[in-house]
């Protein structure tokens, strides 16, 4: 897959790492997801991954249960063999749990998100939200949810699949803070890009997504906003 067009080819492919980059372990929560995302029935899914349509069955009834670690390597397999619509079904069902989950729990929960810093050779990519959020915030970074006992860096990574069908993977931990205008604990990774033809894909939250050179993204997003480790990150003086 080509680079995008913003004179970002640096002339070596990047590899995918190693392992399931968008689910850290799986439930069976994230299996019947995965399941609806394919369009299978369970005795289609049985088939695929070489089960007894019971074992289907189960994680539906208990989606909490952690899937036993042969059928955690079929359905990385599953999911790695994919298309990429059922990739973005997928994505996109596990955000609207997340987002219920959370909902659902009210003030019990201190609210986590976690930040993807996209980047290529000179390009970092942003969305801008839908409606203008009352902190003054527009153009972002793509951002998820994370939920209690969650990986943020596998939210990061996920979230910024179903926000913009690009497939990126964590390079660095940036660190984390209290935003100042929200009040949310942010958590904040440095990725690089993988794959995918950038594009808004999630037209609810987001009017657009693109590739942004990186030199001027304080032009997107004033440089007072914008955690100082991501302007250090992106070479960019605060």
């Amino acid at each position: 897959m080509p680079l995008p067009d913003h004179g970002t080819r640096s002339g070596a492919t990047v590899s995918p790492p190693p392992g399931n980059p968008v689910i850290e372990r799986w439930t069976g929560r994230h299996a019947t997801a995965l399941q609806a995302a394919l369009r299978m029935s369970q005795d289609e899914m049985a088939a695929l991954l070489g089960v007894a349509k019971r074992t289907i069955a189960s994680w539906h009834e208990r989606p909490e249960v952690v899937i036993r670690p042969e059928l955690q390597r079929a359905l990385d397999t599953a999911y790695d063999r994919a298309p990429e619509a059922a990739k973005l079904r997928f994505a996109r069902q596990l955000k609207a749990h997340d987002v219920a989950e959370i909902a659902a729990a009210g003030a019990a929960v201190a609210l986590t998100v976690a930040i993807a810093v996209v980047v290529t050779e000179n390009d970092v990519l942003i969305v801008c939200r839908r409606e203008v959020d009352p902190s003054g915030i527009t153009w972002q970074f793509p951002a998820g949810i994370v939920k209690p006992g969650a990986a943020a860096a596998i939210v990061a990574v996920r979230e910024t699949l179903a926000e913009t069908g690009v497939h990126c993977a964590v390079r660095s931990d940036l660190g984390s803070r209290v935003h100042p205008l929200t009040g949310v604990d942010c958590r904040y990774f440095l990725c690089d890009f993988l794959a995918g033809d950038v594009e808004n894909r999630d037209v609810t939250e987001n009017v657009s997504a693109i590739w942004a050179p990186k030199r001027d993204i304080t032009r997107f997003i004033p440089a007072e906003r914008v955690f100082p480790p991501i302007l250090r990150a992106l070479g960019v003086e605060p």
